[in-house]
């Protein structure tokens, strides 16, 4: 087929889950050699319509035509048999295998004495590999041994084994870094040049226009519009998915209260990542930490809340000092809260219930004599379901069925239920939706109104700005500089440039020296 045709139609398709529709009614098209972004709200249908059209589901109405024949996929190999398969933001390769093993696991080549071919598929892997202009690694590496980004190049390698004419990418630069994103972006643009049709689902605007030929939005299962990468502004394409205006996205309340609630001074770890940090966190405020992966800030939060063993320092909850050793437990009963950056494996118990993840610790706190009952555990969860909007239909599911934005919510209840004061918050809206991210920018507002008090560590830096009363930037494991809302340095820029280590004065002159 020619580029610009039509490779795949979907007509009506319709799924249905107990109690929901996943898909109302879709109607969805694919052009060789295009990368159609699927964007829309967690549980708005983009991952079930992907998945329905790779075989994983099988839809109650509708039809799939692939190369202008309808086409019946009843599993994932029907659909890799045509030449449609996926890249997911959780990678599928086995930790002690090699490259070449995982690009051909299932499909092992194999000798006529029925021993593995290794030579073979070691030589087929480079060949794929080289495709995508990643010849230097070394086949033979066990996948453990690889970077995240160099991960993600052999599961495109993988698919490729497959000779697909349809790829799927589900979020995948969730775990890269902007360097290795730029490098992914690079990839699909070869993949796409080569004819192959591309479904890249994705939540992050930004990535729209860098790789995109054209968009579909949805919204509550169903497909809103269809439009060319440039059609739409940014504003208008939010407005879609969350079905409400977002003109403004960040509105911070103005701080109401004085008075320190934390305080660090001189604080070290043994292994040298965090260095003599010092900062403040007051009442009611929102402080943000910035800085490049790996510069220290998740490092310097365990530290604080005592995840991780301090060389030297201190630290101070509203003015007092925290003697002896410091632990997650002992900082847990000072009111302190802290949301990790990985919730599906350090925040949340997945096969456990939405309610008992709710109230995980604050169970001391609400069966004081050790005496639990189930109805006053489910009544608690219910009253955090209905102030954080957690879309569950009970609070008895298990938290592995809920999109990435509930479980967040689910991970943030856990803390407001244990009536946390100091709330230490690790990449909060990581791989959410807008609408997701809207509503945890309401609740940060909301305890800020309260008194509590907030360090937010994120990536993305309108985030930090949109977000903050102060940010404190780390460079190499040292708090290098503090930056106050309504200064003239609290701007994306300059703080770029402090992440570096490169920043100026007004003057010219740099404004700290290594």
């Amino acid at each position: 087929m020619k580029t610009g045709e039509t490779i795949l139609s979907v007509k009506g398709i319709t799924k249905l889950f107990p109690g929901v529709v996943a898909l109302d009614h879709v109607d969805f098209d694919l052009r060789v050699g295009e990368v159609h972004i699927l964007v829309g709200e967690n549980g708005a249908g983009k991952s079930t319509l992907s998945k329905c059209i790779l075989g994983a589901y099988v839809p109650e109405q509708g039809t799939i035509t692939l190369n202008g024949t309808k086409k019946s996929f009843k599993s994932p190999r029907d659909a890799l048999k045509e030449g449609i398969t996926a890249v997911y933001q959780e990678f599928t390769l086995i930790p002690y295998l090699s490259v070449a093993q995982n690009i051909f696991l299932n499909r092992e080549y194999r000798k006529k004495n029925g021993l593995l071919d290794i030579n073979r598929m070691e030589k087929e892997s480079r060949e794929l590999l080289k495709l995508i202009n990643c010849e230097h690694l070394n086949v033979s590496s066990h996948a453990k041994d690889l970077t995240i980004a160099e991960q993600q190049m052999v599961e495109i390698a993988k698919a490729l084994s497959f000779h697909p004419q349809i790829i799927i990418f589900d979020e995948p630069t969730a775990t890269l870094s902007e360097r290795e994103v730029g490098s992914l972006f690079e990839q699909i643009r070869k993949l796409r040049a080569s004819g192959i049709g591309i479904i890249y689902i994705s939540h992050k605007i930004q990535e729209f226009t860098q790789i995109g030929d054209r968009i579909s939005v949805f919204r509550d299962g169903r497909k809103i519009a269809t439009f060319g990468i440039h059609e739409k502004s940014t504003e208008e394409i939010v407005n879609m998915m969350v079905g409400r205006n977002i003109s403004q996205v960040y509105q911070r309340n103005p701080n109401l209260y004085s008075g320190e609630s934390l305080r660090v001074e001189g604080l070290c770890d043994y292994k040298e990542k965090v260095k003599h940090a010092d900062l403040v966190v007051n009442k009611g405020e929102i402080v943000g930490l910035a800085g490049l992966v790996g510069a220290g800030r998740t490092e310097l939060a365990n530290l604080i809340f005592g995840i991780d063993r301090r060389k030297a320092g201190k630290v101070y909850l509203y003015g007092e000092e925290v003697l002896g050793k410091i632990t997650p437990g002992k900082m847990v009963r000072r009111h302190i809260g802290f949301v990790c950056e990985d919730r599906k494996s350090k925040g949340l118990a997945l096969k456990d219930s939405v309610a008992w993840n709710i109230t995980a610790v604050s169970l001391r706190q609400l069966f004081p004599h050790g005496l639990i009952r189930y109805k006053k555990i489910k009544n608690v969860a219910e009253s955090y379901r209905e102030r954080l909007k957690i879309a569950v239909p009970t609070v008895q599911r298990p938290c592995k069925f809920l999109s990435g934005g509930n479980q967040q919510k689910v991970v943030l209840a856990k803390w407001l239920s244990a009536h946390v004061d100091i709330l230490i918050l690790d990449e909060p809206t990581r791989g959410i939706d807008m609408g997701a991210k809207m509503e945890i920018y309401e609740l940060m507002n909301q305890l800020s109104l309260e008194g509590k008090s907030i360090l937010l560590i994120s990536s993305e830096l309108p985030e930090l700005i949109g977000m903050s009363d102060r940010i404190y930037v780390v460079h190499e494991g040292r708090i290098v500089h503090e930056c106050k809302r309504g200064s003239a340095e609290f701007n994306a820029e300059d703080i770029g440039a402090m992440m570096l280590n490169v920043y100026q004065d007004a003057e010219g002159k740099a404004e700290w020296d290594e």
